[in-house]
């Protein structure tokens, strides 16, 4: 199958050729037709497999066909403001030389701009819930006129909460509307589906395709040595466009001023940058003056580079789901990509979890000139260990056993206090 034959407007045509498109992932090939057709879509697939035309393309479709208006005619969802640019960097070469238009809006930046592109009239909003909220306290949006409304990575706003506020958006649309729901996974989703949409075309795709186009790699390594690990990692010369996941925050901070003082080009995107920080090191990953990025999982659905060589799980994430969406940020569009990840022996439990969602046993591998048997300045003993969880571990009243011994303790002292006190009787007159 060829885009070619998607019964689409001539210009879409020749913008998907100026882009390179010929043919169309299997996602696309399976939801572009239905959703053509004015049916629901509730969609399934993994990350980079082409979601984003998989809906975009019958959205502009159905807008060049229909009456211009003043207010909006479609409304698109997504968790983060990365996922929204992203959406919008595409809509935009899709759109070009069309007569749409279309306004992002997004948290991490003043309201002014926005509600400046709101007011003066666009065709497609491409928001994250709460900010798009914001324009509606302002009443800087109508969505009388809404004739499409998309919610992207579904299953990720559930996960960060954003249930109350998709409904109460939705509440605000037409009854009447096509609704398309996209996520990696279904199930998590099916609820709202059903609260959303009407008799949806159910598309999935096989979830088995990204890992299998993906050399996936395990590196058991003790935490005191996996930064030693990593440059060894990246004395490799094939890592030429390198992202690395980290847990928090302050980790992924760590880990870039480490990376820099060893004068390696890095740099972080986090929840704490502010939103010009992010595009800055987002846009110099992208275009190569940047050769390493360190990220938390805000970024595990939300960047969309390509030729990104390896992704390095430097911390392992908490659910298997998660990593799969990690290493999704390599091997794009049927691309091979490496895939590291690092795990200490207290995490053999969650690795094994990893392998039974991925249904394969991972390579496990060690470098050679590493001395793993160095020990770590002020580790902790594994007696000192059970001391210290013993002493925060929480009691009842929710207090920690240090915080109760404490609290006993000044309970206590007050009791002596009070008996030592002489009674007001036995108290001298003046």
């Amino acid at each position: 199958m060829q885009f070619t034959d998607f019964d689409l407007d001539p210009r879409l045509q020749r913008n998907l050729q100026a882009m390179g498109f010929e043919q169309p992932t299997p996602i696309q090939a399976a939801a572009i037709p239905p959703a053509l057709a004015g049916h629901d879509i509730l969609g399934s697939a993994e990350t980079g497999t082409g979601k984003t035309a998989a809906f975009l393309l019958p959205l502009l479709q159905k807008l060049l066909l229909s009456p211009r208006s003043k207010h909006p005619r479609a409304l698109i969802l997504l968790p983060t403001r990365e996922l929204a640019l992203q959406v919008a960097e595409q809509a935009q070469q899709l759109s070009r030389n069309l007569p749409l238009r279309l306004a992002t809006v997004y948290g991490g930046v003043g309201l002014g701009a926005q509600e400046k592109a709101l007011t003066q009239g666009v065709d497609i909003v491409i928001a994250t819930p709460g900010r798009l909220l914001d324009h509606v306290s302002r009443r800087n949006v109508n969505f009388s006129d809404i004739q499409v409304f998309i919610l992207d990575e579904a299953d990720r706003m559930l996960d960060i909460g954003f249930l109350p506020d998709i409904r109460r958006v939705a509440q605000l649309l037409p009854r009447h509307r096509q609704t398309m729901l996209f996520s990696a996974t279904l199930h998590p989703i099916l609820s709202l589906a059903s609260e959303m949409t009407h008799q949806p075309v159910r598309v999935e795709v096989e979830k088995a395709a990204t890992p299998d186009a993906i050399n996936q790699v395990l590196y058991p390594v003790p935490e005191h040595l996996k930064f030693e690990l990593l440059q060894r990692l990246l004395k490799n010369e094939s890592m030429d466009t390198v992202l690395i996941f980290a847990r928090t925050k302050r980790r992924a901070d760590r880990i870039v001023r480490n990376l820099q003082r060893e004068k390696l080009s890095a740099s972080v995107i986090h929840g704490d940058r502010s939103q010009s920080q992010r595009v800055k090191a987002l846009e110099a990953f992208k275009q190569g003056r940047t050769r390493i990025l360190v990220a938390t999982d805000i970024a595990a659905r939300g960047i969309d580079v390509e030729g990104i060589s390896h992704v390095v799980n430097y911390d392992l994430p908490q659910q298997p789901e998660d990593y799969v969406h990690r290493i999704g940020r390599t091997g794009r569009a049927q691309a091979v990509g490496e895939a590291y990840t690092m795990f200490t022996p207290l995490e053999t439990r969650l690795v094994h979890r990893i392998e039974a969602v991925l249904q394969q046993k991972l390579e496990r591998r060690t470098i050679d000139d590493l001395d793993y048997s160095v020990s770590a300045a002020n580790v902790p003993t594994p007696e000192e260990i059970r001391r210290y969880v013993e002493a925060n571990r929480r009691q009842p009243n929710g207090q920690t056993a240090v915080g109760q011994a404490n609290s006993n303790q000044k309970t206590s002292l007050r009791r002596r206090r009070r008996r030592s006190r002489p009674r007001r009787s036995e108290q001298p007159t003046a």
